[in-house]
C-alpha cells in the first residue's frame, strides 16, 4: 500500500451512513447480476480514500475500469507516479476531467472494447449480440454523474458540487454499444480509518454533516506543511501565506500553528469569523484557487 502523510488533529470522529446510501446498497446488490463492467470512479486527489474495501466482492469476476476523476486537480507528476503505481498492481487507470471532457471519449471506448469482447463470447454460445451493461460506481462526489453527462453529452442525470445528490440507481442508454447503471455514492458504514476519513473530508466526498468546518480546516493546514516538505507534491512553500497574506507560524515544539493562522486570518479575510475563515480555505482547496495539490502520494518516503 502507499504511504500517507500522518494528521494528529484532535477532532470528533467522522461517519456518515444515510439512509440512502444503505438503501441503495441494497438496490446495488439485486442489480449487480445484471452487469457486465463495473467503471469504478476514484477522485484524483485521493485514490485511496475513496476505494471501497467492498469493491472487490461487488466485481467478482466481472471486468473492472479504474477510473481517477479530476486529474486537473493534481499536478502532473503526481498523475506519473500514481500511473507507475497502479501498473505494478497490474491496474490500468483512466484519468478524466468530467467537467471538461478529458480522457471521456477514451473511457468510453474502452467501455465499447469490454463489449466486443462480451459479445463475442454471447456469438460463440449463439446468443444475440446487446449492449454491454456497465455500473458507474464510486464515494460520493467523486463526479460520476458528471462523468455520466459527458459520455452521454447531454444531461441526464443531477451533479452539483456536494456530496449525496444521486439518491437511487438509475439505467441511462448510452448510444447501442453501452447501457450504463448510475449508482448513488457508496461508503463503508463504518470509517475505521479516520484518516482517510480526514480526506474525504478535505475533498467534499463525503456529506458536510459529517464533520466540523474548523477541525477539518485545521487538518488541512497541517497536511499542508507536510506536503510542502515532499517535493513530488509540488506544493510551494509558504503557500497559505501567499493566497491570504498570512505566513503560517510555527508552535514552540515545532508544529505549525494552525489555530494562530486561523484566528488571525479571519480577522483579516472574515470579520473575525473563523468559521467563516475555515469554510473559505476549504472551498479555494476544492475550486482548484490554491492551485493543484494531491493529498495522497503513492510513495513519500523510501521504505
Amino acid at each position: 500500500m502507499p504511504q500517507t502523510l500522518p494528521l494528529s488533529v484532535n477532532a470528533p470522529a467522522i461517519q456518515w451512513y444515510p439512509g440512502h446510501i444503505a438503501k441503495a446498497e441494497k438496490a446495488l446488490s439485486a442489480n449487480l447480476a445484471k452487469v457486465d463492467l463495473v467503471i469504478e470512479v476514484r477522485d484524483a486527489r485521493i485514490p485511496m480514500a475513496t476505494s471501497h474495501p467492498r469493491l472487490q466482492r461487488w466485481i467478482g469476476n466481472k471486468q473492472h475500469l479504474l477510473v481517477l476523476n479530476r486529474v486537473d486537480m493534481i499536478p502532473p507528476p503526481v498523475r506519473q507516479a500514481w500511473t507507475a503505481w497502479f501498473r505494478a498492481q497490474e491496474q490500468t487507470c483512466w484519468w478524466c476531467d468530467a467537467k471538461a471532457g478529458t480522457g471521456v471519449k477514451q473511457l468510453q471506448q474502452a467501455a465499447i472494447r469490454a463489449g466486443v469482447a462480451l459479445n463475442v463470447r454471447r456469438a460463440g454460445r449463439g446468443m444475440k449480440p446487446r449492449p454491454v451493461r456497465a455500473l458507474m460506481l464510486g464515494f460520493p462526489n467523486v463526479g460520476k454523474s458528471a462523468l455520466i453527462n459527458r459520455l452521454v453529452r447531454q444531461k441526464v442525470v443531477d451533479s452539483a458540487r456536494r456530496a449525496g445528490v444521486t439518491r437511487s440507481l438509475r439505467w441511462v442508454r448510452l448510444g447501442q454499444d453501452l447501457d450504463l447503471l448510475d449508482a448513488p455514492g457508496v461508503l463503508p458504514p463504518r470509517l475505521d480509518d479516520q484518516q482517510a476519513a480526514l480526506r474525504l473530508a478535505l475533498c467534499d466526498d463525503i456529506g458536510q454533516a459529517a464533520y466540523d468546518n474548523e477541525a477539518a480546516a485545521r487538518a488541512f493546514l497541517q497536511l499542508l506543511t507536510l506536503l510542502e516538505a515532499e517535493p513530488a507534491a509540488g506544493v510551494p512553500a509558504g503557500l497559505v501565506g501567499q493566497r491570504y497574506g498570512i505566513p503560517l507560524g510555527v508552535l514552540p515544539g515545532g508544529g505549525p500553528d494552525v489555530e494562530g493562522w486561523l484566528v488571525t486570518a479571519a480577522e483579516r479575510h472574515t470579520s473575525g469569523d473563523s468559521l467563516r475563515m475555515a469554510t473559505k480555505l476549504l472551498d479555494d482547496f476544492r475550486c482548484a484557487r490554491l492551485g493543484a495539490i494531491a493529498l495522497e502520494l503513492p510513495v513519500l518516503t523510501p521504505p
